[in-house]
């Protein structure tokens, strides 16, 4: 990559940021939507489920694959393309007559989506080459994170209210463009070095294991739930025997990366099942505006905003230690509020729930990806951080799939029916239950893989990783696939 001047890499990190706006932006106004969607298109608890979990699903399985395929063939043409296809999926999405495709058109989304944040911040890494520089770039890329977090909810609330649920989708459409000619006019072409040669055998087995496991949840499928089993085995099986893996399993031996994996899973299980049941909650059970709902959960958004920074730089002067373990207190307090204390008949109980978690999330995000690249070699680190972005969203469609089908199987009763809303209320006391149990792991594997022991496994992890000869068995007795 040619060396750009100062004014140049700030518009290439705009234009990156603009990029993750709108994939961010995307899920917290479609939350607020959810139950106007669902009178709209007649569509149940499982089916709003699936307007959620299509997207994370198709995104967790591609993140991988999109990163690779940009380092290989070109960053900046993947993330035309990516920017083209979320665009387009965004306005199939305010076109779709019914569930299904606006199920489908979501999943197009993602496959745009899974184009543009990974391979953003691979832009954006090698466009800011001074340390520094780097850090305070990555710095405003996690807060638009905490931007989206807040204004979502306002957002969407005002769109759903004055427009209609479909104009959630329109928001997309001028930043989209904007982003897009943009990228191509100031934004240079880039790949990596040595590229990572392609794992169709691995990613098949990743799209099948993530795919069957999230439909056995919502559906309750046996069938499925031996697929996803299947293809996990296939998964051990067959990733070790490649010299170049999609998943190299070997980053699992470092404590802080498997415990930076646990906890990205949990906390966006707990984000995604906090969301999917508040907003339900809040206008189909009291009965609110979507932007009145939207207001109640500011006291949320607008502590993630504050926190999330505050992580980063609690993170650069003590470590990732402190802020895991204040988040996973504090998400945890939030779901035991909700399901002990029944923070629902109380205002000041329920922002304060909202409060707590807010905390907590804005806490965790940032000593994840920290946690999972500690002690890794630099040319590894892409991949670890990868990984944990991919547990991420692995964690919001177990969140979403999980919790909705404990709330389902509660509400026996159609919403603004008779007993709705105590059914809604009483079913929803084992899904904070499960939030409150994510926020103690999170608590619990925070302690234990952030201490001198776990740095110690993730030195001699990366000491493995950085010699050849412990790479994997001889050419001749390793499976090279295709």
């Amino acid at each position: 990559m040619p060396e750009l001047t100062s004014r140049r890499r700030l518009l290439v990190l705009a234009i990156c940021c603009m990029s993750l706006l709108i994939v961010s932006l995307d899920n917290t106004i479609l939350n607020v939507a959810l139950p106007s969607i669902g009178r709209e298109l007649n569509a149940s608890v499982t089916g709003l489920q699936w307007t959620i979990d299509a997207y994370t699903l198709v995104l967790a399985s591609l993140l991988m694959l999109s990163g690779s395929t940009a380092d290989r063939i070109g960053r900046r043409r993947v993330f035309v393309a990516g920017l083209a296809l979320f665009t387009l999926g965004s306005l199939l999405c305010s076109l779709a007559p019914s569930l299904e495709t606006l199920v489908v058109f979501r999943m197009v989304q993602a496959v745009g989506g899974s184009m543009l944040n990974p391979v953003a911040m691979s832009i954006i890494t090698n466009t800011f080459t001074d340390p520094a520089e780097r850090a305070r770039a990555i710095g405003v890329w996690g807060g638009v994170v905490g931007i989206s977090m807040a204004a979502g909810p306002l957002v969407g609330g005002l769109l759903v209210d004055t427009v209609g649920w479909r104009s959630i989708f329109w928001v997309n459409l001028p930043v989209g463009i904007a982003a897009l000619l943009l990228t191509l006019r100031y934004v240079p072409e880039s790949r990596a070095p040595r590229p990572r040669r392609p794992d169709p055998v691995g990613q098949v087995l990743i799209i099948a294991l993530l795919g069957s496991l999230t439909y056995a949840i919502i559906e309750t499928d046996a069938v499925f739930a031996g697929i996803a089993v299947l293809a996990l085995a296939g998964v051990l099986y067959y990733e070790p025997r490649r010299r170049e893996p999609l998943i190299d399993l070997r980053f699992f031996r470092s404590a802080p990366f498997s415990g930076a994996t646990v906890i990205a899973v949990c906390a966006f299980a707990s984000l995604g099942g906090f969301l999917f049941l508040n907003t339900l909650y809040l206008q189909d059970v009291r009965g609110y505006t979507a932007l009145h709902a939207g207001l109640y959960m500011l006291p949320m958004a607008g502590l993630t905003l504050i926190c999330s920074p505050l992580s980063g730089r609690l993170v650069g002067s003590r470590g990732p230690r402190l802020p895991l373990l204040i988040a996973g207190t504090t998400m945890g307090a939030c779901g035991v509020l909700f399901a002990a204390f029944e923070a629902e008949t109380s205002n000041a109980l329920l922002f304060l729930g909202f409060a707590l978690f807010g905390i907590g999330f804005g806490l965790v995000n940032t000593p994840i990806t920290n946690t999972a690249v500690s002690g890794m070699p630099r040319a590894q680190a892409g991949v670890a951080a990868a990984v944990a972005s991919t547990s991420r969203q692995i964690g919001q469609t177990l969140g979403v799939a999980v919790i909705g089908t404990v709330l389902a199987a509660g509400v026996t009763v159609g919403a603004h029916g008779p007993g709705y809303a105590a059914a809604f209320v009483a079913a929803s006391r084992p899904a904070w239950w499960i939030i409150a149990t994510a926020g103690l792991v999170i608590l619990v594997v925070g302690a234990v893989t952030s201490g001198r022991w776990a740095m110690g496994t993730a030195l001699r992890c990366a000491d493995r990783l950085d010699r050849p000869e412990q790479r994997g068995a001889p050419e001749h007795a390793r499976t090279q696939g295709p």
